[in-house]
């Protein structure tokens, strides 16, 4: 799987009409957006998708049209996960795998389960699993972090955990797994600011909230990472910096849908509980898009 999922993954969001309704025209255009863009595989229904707030219905929905838009030109990568793992093992009923790379697994929230718990946690969901597993640590979102001791116990004990998405903020806790992970078991960054540094350390890439808006310059600079070139991939981490930071200024994936409305790819809509961007926010993201060419 290693060479299938590596470099820039784009968590796509999922758009909605004026009626809130999924916008599946403007959906084609975004998957066209970030293909074309240099991505190098889509993540569907990833937690910036506003999983959530779509129904079963839903989410079969959107799954089986990107897999027919996508056309097998980019590997996919399925969000199943949740704070119930019978529940979560139950939701894999729900899809087809036929064309899915492997799924993303958050850890579970709000209800902080010990290490030893996040470990049967995914005991369960890689024994469950059609696909390969990546884990997904994500603790400012989740409430608890899952530890590099952890993650390297289930990379260590189950062939079918291949990869962690891996946003705890932590280079030291990056760099314990990159030195004592197995061969094959691949690091992701799950933070877009984080790409850099993790590629740097010998992480495998990122997956990405604002390559849905940015793609040409985000996949670049992860490509210039992967090949060794950091000066010039820091020159473009530099033109980033202010953009990708307004992005999550109100939220995710409230900034990014503002500035892909900017972009005419679709309307600025999300389901409640999230809101649109503020005015002030989208003259921001508005003023950073012009001055660095965005």
């Amino acid at each position: 799987m290693k060479n299938n999922i590596q470099g820039t993954g784009v968590a796509l969001v999922t758009p909605f009409d004026a009626k809130k309704e999924v916008d599946f025209e403007a959906l084609a255009r975004l998957v066209d957006h970030v293909t074309e863009g240099g991505a190098d595989y889509l993540v569907v229904l990833g937690t910036t998708a506003e999983t959530p707030t779509l129904t079963r219905e839903e989410r079969r929905a959107v799954v089986g049209f990107i897999r027919e838009k996508n056309g097998g030109r980019l590997p996919l990568i399925l969000g199943v996960g949740g704070n119930n793992t019978a529940e979560v093992v139950r939701c894999m009923e729900d899809y087809d795998f036929d064309g899915i790379t492997a799924i993303l697994s958050v850890t579970p929230y709000y209800n902080k389960p010990s290490q030893e718990g996040l470990y049967q946690h995914y005991r369960v969901i890689a024994r469950e699993s059609p696909k390969p597993v990546v884990l997904y640590n994500v603790p400012g979102r989740t409430g608890v972090n899952m530890t590099a001791q952890t993650t390297l116990r289930l990379a260590h004990d189950f062939e079918k955990i291949a990869a962690i998405k891996e946003a705890s903020g932590s280079l030291l806790q990056v760099g314990y797994i990159l030195r004592d992970k197995p061969e094959n078991f691949m690091v992701i960054s799950g933070d877009d600011n984080m790409a850099l540094p993790m590629v740097a350390l010998g992480g495998d890439g990122v997956i990405s909230v604002a390559a849905n808006a940015f793609p040409e310059v985000f996949c670049r600079m992860v490509k210039l990472c992967l090949a060794g070139d950091f000066a010039g991939a820091s020159l473009l981490q530099m033109s980033l910096l202010e953009p990708v930071d307004a992005l999550f200024a109100e939220g995710n994936p409230v900034g990014v849908k503002c500035a892909l409305a900017l972009q005419g790819v679709m309307r600025d809509e999300l389901r409640l509980p999230l809101v649109s961007a503020s005015a002030a926010l989208r003259e921001r993201i508005a003023g950073l898009m012009s001055k660095y060419n965005l």
